[in-house]
């Protein structure tokens, strides 16, 4: 039988000893730097679903799985080096979790043959499949995020947006930067009027931010923040008593670390989800039996059930189920990355996969296509209940406005292709 090995280190730590197992997923984690509280929870439940099948299924398919865990403390190059030092390690595709480690990535991890995936984040145009032959973005994006967002606004509005005014808070960087041409294409379509506002990473001083809120008196926020930046501009919305229920997270920006510092005055902030959130579903049990109470965890259990723990698992889920498809199109367990990567191009999420995962209505359900690596776009909205102390989805999952996120895609990736000599597939 053989032996479950996962690198658990600063830097790739490979125990000495067991072989490597046949199916190696790496973990490009951040558990140090100033974005460690929500890499920690992250790389826990990605890490711990895999060690679930391999406890209780003895693995996918009859191959155990590998989790070789690389620190990149969120830094671009210590990203790319990670990467580089465990490719060679029969690596089936790659989670980067940064979109500045991903942009880097987009090019060695297509010339080497090795997919990417990157739900929620990322390059958003990548979900042009005609362009980015491995790199897939299922189920959502930064611009679906964007569309269903100014959705709800519209909806909480009445039924139209015209003459108000939605402000983008964003981290100053490339994940920050990436809503802007969406919600400046659907100011133009809906009539509101848009500005955004930058934070300076690390975003632990936004007075002056906040004080240009007060100037313009937005009617509806969102933010695209990440770490520290998520706890002051909570805090910073309820000292001027921004309606919580206005202003609305991405679901990078909708964390229990994000809300609970504030106390009472978080109650009713919003976050853009793509994935359901909470305990109360069997995986969650299967995984306290079999991971937590045998000393097999990657922490010590306490995340389960919070957001990003969920969402760990749920990536880890998404890639699992693409391998057990990859081994059935092939017809062998021992599968490789080409085989991964055919796989999650022809990925279908289904209810029945969820609901047999211990994971009902966990998130959408889902295609993936040669054409469009992105899936249907579907994103719900939470809420935060301070009392509970808990995330609640108030809306069912709805898709993006694809006539404004479509030609987005096509006019980005486009330009991509022409700067990089790249011919469209899918013929």
């Amino acid at each position: 039988m053989k032996t479950k090995l996962t690198a658990l280190a600063l830097g790739v730590t490979m125990a000495a000893g067991p072989a490597m197992a046949d199916l190696v997923f790496p973990s490009l984690s951040y558990r140090t730097g100033p974005f460690a509280a929500g890499g920690i929870p992250y790389a826990d439940g990605y890490a711990d679903y895999f060690t679930l099948l391999n406890q209780r299924d003895g693995g996918i398919g009859g191959e155990l799985v590998s989790v070789p865990e690389c620190e990149t403390a969120y830094n671009t190059e210590k990203g790319v080096e990670c990467y580089e030092s465990t490719k060679d390690a029969g690596a089936l595709m790659y989670n980067p979790l940064s979109t500045g480690i991903t942009y880097q990535l987009i090019p060695k991890a297509t010339a080497d043959g090795i997919p990417l995936h990157t739900a929620g984040y990322g390059r958003t145009s990548a979900k042009n499949g005609k362009i980015f032959s491995h790199v897939f973005n299922y189920p959502v994006n930064y611009w679906d995020g964007a569309s269903v967002g100014v959705n709800h606004f519209k909806d909480v509005a009445g039924g139209s947006l015209e003459g108000k005014k939605i402000t983008l808070m964003y981290f100053n960087g490339s994940y920050g930067k990436e809503p802007i041409p969406t919600l400046e294409a659907l100011s133009a379509a809906e009539g509101f009027e848009f500005n955004a506002i930058p934070i300076d990473y690390p975003g632990q001083e936004q007075k002056s931010q906040w004080l240009q809120v007060r100037r313009e008196k937005p009617d509806y926020i969102l933010f695209w923040g990440w770490g520290v930046m998520n706890q002051v501009a909570v805090q910073e919305a309820s000292n001027i008593r921004f309606p919580m229920e206005n202003f609305m997270g991405i679901w990078w920006s909708g964390a229990e670390i994000d809300v609970l510092p504030a106390g009472d005055g978080a109650h009713g902030y919003k976050s853009i989800q793509f994935h359901n959130v909470g305990s109360d579903y069997p995986v969650f049990d299967d995984i306290r039996k079999h991971v937590v109470d045998t000393g097999m965890a990657a922490g010590d259990g306490s995340n389960i059930g919070t957001v990003l723990y969920n969402r760990g698992v749920y990536a880890a889920f998404l890639a699992s189920e693409a391998a057990k498809d990859a081994q059935a199109a092939t017809g062998s367990s021992a599968i490789t990355s080409s085989d991964m990567r055919d796989a999650m191009e022809a990925f279908e999420m289904t209810e029945a996969k969820m609901t047999a995962a211990g994971l009902p209505d966990f998130g959408p359900e889902f295609s993936v296509s040669c054409e469009n690596h992105g899936g249907d776009g579907s994103a719900a909205i939470a809420q935060w209940d301070a009392t509970a102390m808990e995330w609640n989805l108030i809306t069912d999952f709805s898709n993006s406005d694809a006539s404004i996120i479509g030609p987005l895609i096509e006019a980005d990736s486009s330009a991509y292709a022409a700067e990089n000599n790249i011919a469209e597939r899918c013929n």
